[in-house]
């Protein structure tokens, strides 16, 4: 059983059984409150799949792009719970949580805050779906940035479903493919520095 957490966009938990069926999911829009909320949505998928921490069997981290400390709670939250029932911790693109599961070749695009966005181009016929990104831009040169994508169809994402998330992990095994390294991607440096 796939435990699935993301927090690049709002928060979302969902848990997967091994055929990729949605046992439960939970989604907070919150764009700030991702440590307030993920206990909570962890209690509601394992209330609600009627299940016990200790039958998953791999954890799913969404790794963003999002902005730096949501994305750590997330991170952190998937981290631990592996941690502490010795299970793998798979990280995923969180962009591709839309983009593998899209039928079409798609641009999928969150907010990035400050006046940006971040976006993937993923195309359908290619093995490794994510032929772009994720990268960085102002919504106003996205076109300009996206050159000879630019008439793809463009998912502005308002959350990310993390059942697909799980979803693409699942077929990331399946497949016997490599997944990207456990580090957040944050496309920018986090507003604070250590002093020098």
């Amino acid at each position: 059983m796939f435990l699935a957490i993301d927090s690049s966009v709002g928060t979302q938990v969902a848990l997967v059984d091994p055929s990729g069926v949605t046992l439960a999911q939970a989604v907070s829009d919150d764009p700030r409150g991702h440590a307030e909320m993920i206990g909570l949505l962890l209690e509601r998928v394992f209330a609600e799949a009627d299940v016990l921490p200790h039958h998953v069997t791999h954890v799913v981290m969404g790794i963003g792009p999002g902005p730096f400390t949501g994305l750590r709670v997330g991170m952190a939250a998937a981290s631990a719970f592996a941690l502490s029932q010795g299970v793998p911790l798979l990280p995923v693109v969180s962009h591709d949580a839309w983009g593998y599961e899209s039928e079409t070749d798609v641009v999928v695009v969150t907010d990035a805050r400050r006046g940006e966005v971040a976006y993937s181009v993923y195309r359908v016929a290619e093995a490794q779906r994510r032929s772009v990104g994720p990268a960085l831009s102002r919504p106003e040169n996205l076109a300009e940035a996206l050159g000879g994508d630019r008439d793809l169809p463009r998912n502005v994402a308002e959350h990310i479903p993390a059942d697909s998330l799980a979803r693409v992990a699942r077929e990331y095994l399946q497949s016997g493919r490599d997944f990207p390294a456990p580090t957040p991607r944050y496309l920018r440096q986090p507003d604070v520095s250590t002093p020098q």
